[in-house]
């Protein structure tokens, strides 16, 4: 590789025409015959030429044979590295601790790269010492320290110390701003994280989409969804990870137009179709009701995830369609592809709505026999679902008792239903005994046994669940449902005129 270059060659474009070991161990070489190691410039290029690939031992090595490094920028430079990587994050507390030790002193880089390996250490002790040292060299006012200081607390679910110091700041800018919101998203607070935003004096791309994402994280997709379209009204351009909250909050939804569009855009501005980006699009057609334009895009893919396939196949079999949910698993093991645990539970779903029994059995087994998962409590639930559903309901029954989980509500409600729709009056009893404990104000429960009853002939017993309920203070819950129109969700509920 040098053989090509002459003499006098910038190592800076050394190390941009670097992409292999060889080469990192020429360049090194280069340098030491030339004394351009002692140059702390070049040398943290280096180190940083080694990071991208994959070599960072051996930038390592070279730093601490650096028997006094002599400025600060390669001390932060060497600090902002090793925070990076898993293993040497302490190490950079240490690296830190060192630069007063040389007599060096810490400039507004080192608080907040040191502050960034505290934060990845979960060391909040740590990140409150170094806030200390920022007040102490005059630093606390620095608006990157201080964007620094607000992540570290939020980060340590200490989002009131967070905003003490975002409070305190006498100058700021967006990404301060972006990191109190933020913080507040990370702790579950999306009001208050609203209520920075709209005060906020300057806004980007970032502050739009973590406020899309937070309504999205706390189950709020309306509020997602408006935020979204207040980010296209102002005409700020979104970004990957804006559309893929968008897109989720539409498959919660079921806005098939708004998603749509969102689709459109991306395929009118050319934004580059990522395997997730893809992914987000199926799962929304498929919550959105539009299994055939999921698989369309599900087959145009060029690359699939282990994500792209469970999500084809859980929503064919949430489209009642077991048969092509099978046939897509078939594929996925043909095509050597490792499933996880969240396959098996599509798999499982599939198998329930085509009445499968055996088969379920089979991959149920195969789970930990086959690729060494143990199965859960929601692969027990499936599997009680499929049981049920066949009617082989003693079956199922035996399942629980002898599951190494204690059943939950959405098991026995499985249960309930299956003694319901196959006739089981004694079976739903003693499914609801336990559904009483575990949800006691829940109408359908207290419904469904009423219902057995009401089949079987059973006025009377039908009689006495209704009177429970009425006697126990328990009301019907109210239907609701929602439209789309003009891509804006409108909830009503069942007394709405």
């Amino acid at each position: 590789m040098l053989r090509n270059f002459p003499f006098g060659t910038d190592v800076e474009s050394l190390l941009k025409l670097c992409f292999s070991a060889l080469h990192i161990c020429q360049i090194h070489g280069f340098m030491l015959t030339r004394a351009l190691d002692h140059d702390n410039v070049l040398l943290s290029k280096f180190i940083a030429s080694c990071s991208a690939l994959g070599l960072f031992d051996y930038g390592y090595s070279v730093f601490k044979r650096k028997t006094q490094p002599d400025h600060i920028y390669l001390y932060n430079n060497m600090i902002k590295y090793l925070s990076l990587h898993h293993s040497s994050r302490s190490e950079a507390i240490l690296l830190y601790k060192r630069i007063q030790l040389s007599g060096l002193r810490p400039d507004s880089y080192s608080f907040p790269f040191v502050l960034k390996a505290a934060v990845r250490l979960s060391a909040v002790d740590v990140g409150k010492q170094v806030h200390a040292q920022a007040i102490r060299v005059g630093f606390e006012s620095d608006v990157h320290v201080g964007t620094a200081l607000v992540q570290m607390y939020s980060s340590a679910e200490l989002v009131f110390d967070g905003r003490r110091v975002f409070d305190e700041m006498a100058v700021t800018d967006v990404a301060l701003w972006n990191a109190m919101v933020a913080g507040y998203v990370s702790n579950g607070d999306i009001d208050s994280a609203r209520k920075v935003f709209e005060v906020m004096p300057e806004r980007n791309v970032i502050s739009w989409t973590t406020l899309v994402c937070g309504y999205v994280n706390v189950n709020r997709p309306s509020e997602a969804i408006g935020i979204f379209r207040r980010m296209q009204l102002k005409g700020v351009e979104p970004d990957e990870i804006a559309m893929l909250a968008a897109l989720s909050a539409c498959a919660d939804l079921g806005a098939l137009e708004l998603a749509e569009w969102i689709h459109n855009y991306i395929d009118k501005y050319g934004l580059c179709r990522t395997v997730s980006l893809n992914n987000a699009l199926i799962d929304m057609y498929v919550k959105s009701g539009n299994i055939v334009k999921a698989f369309e895009i599900f087959e145009n893919m060029e690359h699939r995830s282990i994500v792209t396939w469970t999500t084809m196949i859980a929503g064919f079999a949430f489209h009642g369609l077991g048969r092509e949910a099978l046939e897509t698993f078939f594929r996925m093991e043909r095509d050597r592809v490792m499933p996880n645990e969240i396959t098996f539970i599509a798999i499982l779903s599939a198998c329930s709505h085509v009445g499968l029994v055996e088969l379920g059995w089979l991959y149920f087994n195969n789970m930990n026999a086959v690729y060494g998962m143990k199965p859960k409590i929601e692969h027990y639930g499936c599997m009680v679902d499929l049981l049920g559903r066949a009617g082989h309901l003693k079956e199922a029954e035996d399942l629980v008792m002898r599951m190494p989980f204690d059943a939950n509500a959405a098991i026995w409600g499985s249960i309930l239903a299956a003694a319901r729709v196959h006739g089981d009056a004694e079976l739903a009893v003693r499914a609801l005994c336990h559904l009483s404990q575990m949800e006691p104000g829940h109408s359908g429960n207290y419904a469904l046994l009423s219902n057995t009853y009401a089949a079987l002939g059973r006025w009377t017993e039908a009689g006495m669940v209704r009177k429970l309920m009425r006697d126990s203070g328990i009301k019907k819950m109210q239907g609701g449902s929602s439209v789309e129109v003009n891509n804006t969700i409108h909830d009503f509920a069942a007394a709405d005129i």
